[in-house]
């Protein structure tokens, strides 16, 4: 199954949550605020919200430094 993480197309297994693609990308789900098509999620939606193929995701990530 095929989503676009920030415009990048992501094979991911059927049946995967958001949280399933973000450890797939290896990012840390406190750190990134998702949309998915369209939605914001909450961070407590991460582990149940069901991606569909072709699902959008806006990954955000928070950084800081100066």
């Amino acid at each position: 199954m095929k989503v676009f993480c920030n415009g990048e197309a992501q094979e991911i297994v059927p049946g995967s949550r958001v949280i399933d693609c973000l450890n797939k990308l290896g990012l840390d789900p406190l750190s990134v605020v998702v949309e998915c098509d369209g939605k914001i999620l909450t961070r407590e939606e991460y582990g149940s919200h069901p991606l569909q193929d072709g699902s959008v995701l806006e990954l955000i990530r928070f950084v800081g430094g100066g």
